[in-house]
This record gives C-alpha cells, structure tokens and sequence, in this order.
C-alpha cells in the first residue's frame, strides 16, 4: 500500500469513527450514536495518567518502567519486524491519534513515518534521544539511529522521559520520578556487568560482525569494532561486492565467530559464515526486543542476552 493510500485509509476511517460517536443536539441520535452516560473520554481532564504510543518495542519496554500503573503504551512496529522502513497500516495511525502522546527515538529512524503522521494527527511526536552524542553513518551524511544499544544512552532516554511525562501529568511526577530513578539503577548495574563480562574476550577479537552495522554505540561504550554488510537496514543492499568485503575482514582477522540479527534476513551472514568457515554464534537484537518465551522480552534482558552470546562467541 503506497503512502497516499495510507493517508487516506486513514483520514477515512477517523471519519467514521468520529460519525459513530456523534449524537444529535435535540436528542434524536441512534442508540449507537449516543452511547450512554456512563462512556468516559480516554482524555478527560479528570483522568489520572496519559494514554501512550510509541514507535517500536525497546521504547515502549522503557516507557513502560517509567510509567507504570500510571498509564498505558502500545508501540506500532510489531517484535520481529524492524522500524527502518516499516510499513504502517490505519489502525497503526488511530493508536497514535488516540494517544496523549507518540514517542519516536529520533535521529531520523521514523523519519517516514513522523512525515506521515503530521498530516493525519494532531498528537505531538515527541523524541527521547534528544542530547545523545551521535555516531555518523558511512560517509557522514545521516547519523546512525541505534543510540540505544549503548546503555548510557539508555540512561539519557529515560532521564528525557521521565522530564517530559512530569510536563504532561504534574500530579504523577512522585511516581515517574521513583519509577525512573530505580530504572536507572538498574541500568547502570547492567553497564558494569557488561563492562566485566567483556573482558573475557581478547581485545583482538572485539570485533562484532552482522548485517547492519548497528552496534557503533556499543563498541563505542565497550571498546569494539563493529562491521556490518550494510550500515544501516533503510540502505540494504547485500551485494556481492558487500558481502566480499566482510568475507575478506573476517578472514583477515581470523575471527572466531559471526552474529544474526532477528530483525534482518539473515542470508547475507549464512553465506559469509559458509565462504568463511566461520559460525553463527547465535542471533542477536537490534531493533526489537525478543518475543514471549525469549527471555529477551525487556530491554535489559535483551543486552545481557546479546553479550552473552559476543562473549561466548568471540573469547
């Protein structure tokens, strides 16, 4: 579905919802117009909390730490699927309608999708990666987006966070500020354990190689080198001359293992591990956190799971 399709998919179907719940002044309204008396707006003045939306998984996780019982968040891009070039569909622009607010990460990652929305929604986009030292992409013209993979950047989203839901619901700001501040304890117990669980691997064969480049942020915080077939998932290509590049690297440096991604197609590094003999040590996330049963279905949970497989990968 092409994006004019999209917009008016969903201008459309805003109209009917706002036809469904209109009642007529002189009381001659449908009981389906009219509702009853005891339906409450979702935004009404009274309402303790903020209704939430978010682009993608790993932000919603945070928020939702943040936030608590306080609120609500849903995030558009489903687990598995990755945010770059996300295809959204009506119901995906009527969550963030209905929304206090949308939550992006920022650096350009929605850029697409933010274009969109400014025409259909009133809802403010409002992105938490604001103050982030960005780390540009191959030829320096963007900057890459996955400042989340470093945990201190993590750190910066929720601080950013917690500062913005106390602007949109003062009386909550006791229990974001507590919610945040044991959020980021535990944050920064997961920096250290990474910065200790690294060092098992010889500082030679700190070198993470995937797909898409997308761990600068994190070799930047724990001294690796990062190769990626392509930089960034929006700029795919997989071409032959790509993949010899990184067949050539891995054999250069002897490299002991290669690493998946489970947002990416993973044929590109099933045949640079076949051209180099040398294996997958297991999937890593990037983009999402893992699904149900994944034991990676929270931010943290996914980090310490992607270092556990470096460290047994590369030491």
């Amino acid at each position: 579905m092409d994006w004019v399709s999209i917009v008016v998919a969903f201008s459309l179907l805003i109209a009917a919802c706002g036809s469904e719940e209109t009642v007529q002044e002189d009381g001659t309204g449908t009981e389906d117009e009219a509702g009853t008396d005891e339906e409450v707006d979702v935004h009404d003045e009274n309402d303790e909390g903020l209704t939430i939306t978010t682009s993608f998984s790993i932000l919603g996780d945070m928020i939702s730490q943040v936030i608590g019982d306080r609120g609500t968040v849903e995030y558009i891009v489903p687990i598995g699927d990755e945010p770059h070039e996300y295809e959204p569909v009506p119901s995906d622009f009527q969550k963030v309608s209905d929304a206090d607010v949308f939550y992006v990460n920022g650096l350009d990652l929605e850029e697409w999708l933010e274009s969109i929305l400014t025409n259909v929604t009133e809802t403010e986009i409002v992105a938490i990666s604001e103050g982030v030292t960005a780390i540009p992409l191959e030829g320096g013209d963007e900057d890459d987006p996955h400042a989340w993979l470093s945990v201190k950047n993590a750190i910066l989203y929720v601080e950013n966070l917690v500062d913005d839901l106390i602007k949109r619901d003062p009386d909550g700001e006791s229990v974001y500020r507590e919610n945040a501040d044991a959020y980021i304890t535990q944050l920064e117990e997961l920096d250290t354990w990474i910065e200790e669980e690294v060092v098992e691997i010889p500082e030679e064969k700190r070198v993470i190689v995937v797909s898409e480049n997308a761990f600068k942020y994190f070799g930047a915080d724990y001294g690796f080198e990062t190769e990626g077939v392509w930089d960034i998932n929006s700029h795919a290509e997989g071409t032959p001359q790509q993949v010899s590049r990184i067949v050539d690297l891995v054999n250069d440096l002897e490299l002991p293992a290669v690493f998946v991604e489970t947002t990416v197609n993973q044929d590109f590094m099933e045949q640079v591990s076949n051209e180099t003999n040398v294996p997958i040590a297991g999937e890593v996330y990037t983009d999402a956190v893992g699904p149900e049963g994944s034991g990676a279905e929270t931010y943290i949970e996914m980090m310490q799971h992607n270092v556990n497989v470096f460290v047994e990968g590369l030491k």
